[in-house]
């Protein structure tokens, strides 16, 4: 079996429980913060490295606060927790602790947006790649496939900045590696519309523009946006497709296009509380993440000769 194989096999979680455990072997620096969300995960790396590995049990605000005093140490910590505990119910940590005090970590989250869905409310995070938006320059990981996680994470540990590695149990068909500037993944021609697809939305936005005039690009590293990238893609026709709160990017887009004309649709999650339960399929379904529901979304916003071509 070969190595991409099996790591399609396993998924984003488990992909980044194996390169986590190598590298607090690996890299005396590297240290992991936890919540009790997957601690049993990490219980043969806390028996080897007892000093490293730290369960603060269900206190994210502290788990946080916790991770900024090991990097003021000259530590590497990773935080770990479900997204709406790590990013929301610690946002003033993750603000005070770690970007006030110029203190940086890895943060990685599961559960982005709705993978938890019968969890109810507690457990949705659409709005979490937003509110990184209000802080410093924090890079922000949002892979489409399990293959592309550890590169990822091994890539933002060794880079000593702050980040946000978002991760899913929604997947495409195959990883990209090396995907952080825009890559084409379907080249439609010169002036034809540019739809951009984050992570895990890439196979749904190419199954909706099957047989329309559209290019699609992808990348799994909304933040940093590729501005030259995208300038260097773009016509007068920009989608934005992205797994989490609709219209997070659309600041970045417009103000790198801002000296020509363009249009630009933003599509991801909605606004509205729909107040259910469900599997992240039916959300994406709600949302209009689907490929029927994106298709709906590009027919009414191209142009008639685009739809038509």
């Amino acid at each position: 079996m070969s190595e991409l194989s099996t790591v399609a096999e396993l998924s984003m979680r488990d992909c980044f429980v194996d390169t986590t455990t190598a590298l607090l072997a690996e890299k005396p620096r590297t240290a992991l913060v936890l919540a009790d969300i997957s601690a049993s995960l990490f219980a043969s790396a806390a028996e080897r490295h007892p000093d490293r590995v730290l369960n603060v049990g269900i206190r994210e605000q502290l788990m946080v606060g916790v991770a900024g005093g090991l990097a003021l140490t000259g530590l590497r910590p990773i935080v770990h927790s479900y997204a709406p505990f790590l990013v929301e119910r610690a946002y003033e940590q993750i603000k005070l602790d770690l970007d006030h005090q110029a203190a940086s970590a890895v943060l990685v989250g599961i559960g982005g947006s709705f993978d938890r869905a019968e969890s109810g409310r507690t457990h949705f995070s659409p709005a979490d790649v937003a509110l990184f938006d209000t802080l410093g320059d924090w890079t922000v990981h949002v892979p489409g496939h399990p293959g592309e996680v550890s590169g990822l994470l091994r890539a933002t540990v060794a880079a000593d900045t702050s980040a946000y590695l978002r991760l899913s149990i929604l997947q495409n068909d195959r990883a990209y590696a090396g995907a952080g500037d825009l890559v084409v993944v379907r080249d439609a021609g010169p002036g034809a519309a540019l739809l951009v697809a984050v992570g895990p939305m890439l196979d749904a936005a190419l199954a909706a523009v099957a047989d329309l005039p559209v290019t699609v690009a992808y990348t799994h590293r909304p933040r940093p946006f590729d501005v030259a990238g995208l300038r260097a893609l773009a016509g007068t026709e920009v989608i934005l497709v992205e797994p989490y709160l609709a219209g997070t990017s659309a600041r970045v887009v417009s103000a790198a296009l801002a000296d020509r004309p363009h249009r630009l649709l933003t599509l991801g999650v909605g606004r509205e509380e729909l107040r259910r339960y469900g599997s992240a399929e039916d959300h994406l379904r709600w949302h209009g993440l689907d490929p029927a529901g994106l298709r709906r979304a590009l027919t009414g916003f191209l142009t008639p000769a685009a739809v038509a071509g």
